[in-house]
């Protein structure tokens, strides 16, 4: 048989499409050539209508004249919109000043309670059963409440009142019989010796009252409540504990609100450093509930005084000459903390005291900081048990920053401020409406500042970017790259 024959127009339209799908298949040997190609043209046609502008001073306002210190080559022009882009503001760009700097060195740190002093045991003074619970865990209290009723079943305690007041009773007695004696005696009829004797008997029961008094006041009562049993002549059955109101007793302080003398919460602040508005005891733990036996020395509930803290920083042993020379020195300590997004710093903390000994597995070095707490948040429950927040707690991570040397008269720039290229290091000095390079000598830089020599680079009063230097550095290497990369937008 004999192939049908193809009509010429369609045998072209067949080798058109043949010719074109091996030029698409071989494009990855001849493309990248024939885009050099135009990339190249594009260039020599850039240079060449570089050339063909005019160079008066018309068309480039610093062409044919030099600013004072200017070099094109070091000199950069910013427009409005790109000194917005990398934040150089008006107020970005500030004259310099000769200032003092201080180095720091930044150390972990921690919030830690002052041992003995956070933490109070409020104990059980004697035996009884708890009848009153006048507190809920976790609330805010002030000295002088009232926290727990206790009945009173301490044996010796009992016997302790019932001897001290029948001697209180005999004591009395003993008293009206001199006074009836004297005045039998006044008329003769008694002889002076037996008045004499019954004198000696009052002052034996006098002594022996102080001593029971004494015995009391053991057993953990207060001397007002001594005097309550001697004004009443009964037994003490129930037994009020109350909030401490310094840090120098033991917790069990237990006189009624109507009982506590006018000053003595004051003077027990003044004691403790703290002003009394700012005395705020949270409750840290409650070990007893209502119709609980408990005894004399258990413990009833813990309570917090969080009003001050320590940070407890963790130096290397190597640093221990520089933690000394600022504690002596009294300087300044910073302290940053890591809670949240935005870290608070505090300044003007002082080093109270460094650790005598430094740990043997870790080699680190132990100091103290005070730290003055403060409320930032309280709430309160219909039941009116009050609930505060402080703003500093133990357990809290910060960073300190101690003072280690001190340079006087730098000029002293946000770390932003100064741009690194290789061993140089550059700030850009505003010269009319641009800005110039120039090189400094960087005697020290951290996280946030540069410290620039004051050698006649720059002077006080000279207009430097304070931000952006980074960036402004690598425009101006751009800008001296000259004609453009013919393989720029392609990858061989």
């Amino acid at each position: 048989m004999n192939p049908p024959k193809l009509p010429p127009k369609l045998i072209g339209w067949i080798i058109a499409v043949v010719i074109a799908a091996g030029v698409f298949w071989q494009s990855r040997l001849w493309l990248p050539s024939a885009k050099q190609w135009l990339a190249n043209q594009l260039a020599e046609e850039l240079l060449a209508s570089q050339k063909d502008k005019p160079s008066d001073a018309a068309a480039d306002p610093h062409a044919g004249h030099d600013h004072a210190g200017h070099d094109d080559g070091s000199s950069l022009e910013l427009s409005k919109q790109a000194r917005h882009n990398i934040g150089l503001t008006n107020d970005m760009i500030r004259e310099i000043e000769l200032q003092d700097f201080v180095r720091t060195i930044s150390v972990p740190a921690i919030v830690v309670e002052r041992t003995g002093r956070t933490r109070l045991k409020v104990v059980a003074p004697m035996t009884g059963v708890v009848t009153a619970v006048n507190l809920i865990k976790g609330e805010s209290i002030e000295p002088g409440r009232l926290l727990f009723r206790i009945r009173l079943t301490h044996e010796e305690l009992v016997q302790a009142q019932t001897v001290f007041l029948k001697t209180l009773g005999e004591l009395d007695v003993e008293v009206r019989e001199i006074k009836r004696l004297k005045g039998i005696t006044n008329q003769g009829v008694i002889a002076g010796k037996v008045l004499l004797e019954r004198e000696y008997s009052m002052q034996k029961l006098e002594a022996e009252l102080s001593a029971y008094r004494e015995a009391l006041l053991l057993h953990g009562l207060s001397e007002s409540q001594v005097n309550t049993i001697a004004e009443r002549r009964k037994l003490l059955g129930e037994l009020d504990v109350m909030a401490p109101g310094m840090h120098t007793e033991t917790g069990e302080v237990r006189l009624r609100k109507n009982e506590v003398e006018p000053n003595a919460l004051r003077q027990a602040a003044a004691v403790a450093e703290i002003p009394l508005e700012r005395r705020e005891f949270v409750v840290q733990d409650l070990n007893v509930t209502k119709g609980e036996y408990v005894q004399a020395g258990q413990t009833l509930t813990v309570l917090a005084d969080f009003a001050e803290l320590y940070i407890e920083g963790r130096a290397f042993e190597h640093d221990t000459d520089q933690l000394a020379t600022a504690t002596r020195e009294g300087w300044s300590v910073q302290a940053v903390s890591e809670t949240g997004t935005h870290h608070k710093s505090m300044d003007g903390l002082k080093i109270l005291f460094l650790n005598n000994e430094i740990e043997a597995e870790s080699r680190a070095l132990h100091f103290y900081v005070g730290l003055k707490n403060e409320i930032v948040n309280e709430s309160a429950t219909a039941a009116k048990h009050r609930f505060v927040t402080w703003r500093y707690r133990p357990g809290q991570r910060m960073q300190l920053r101690i003072p280690v040397e001190r340079w006087q008269n730098r000029i002293v720039l946000p770390i932003d401020a100064v741009a690194q290229e290789g061993a140089e290091f550059f700030v850009f000095q505003q010269n009319g409406d641009h800005f110039d390079r120039k090189p400094v000598h960087v005697e020290h830089r951290d996280q946030k500042w540069a410290v620039i020599a004051n050698d006649g680079s720059l002077f006080p009063r000279d207009a430097v970017a304070m931000t952006g230097a980074h960036l402004m550095q690598v425009a101006l290497k751009n800008k001296a790259g000259g004609a453009p990369d013919p393989h720029a937008g392609h990858n061989h």
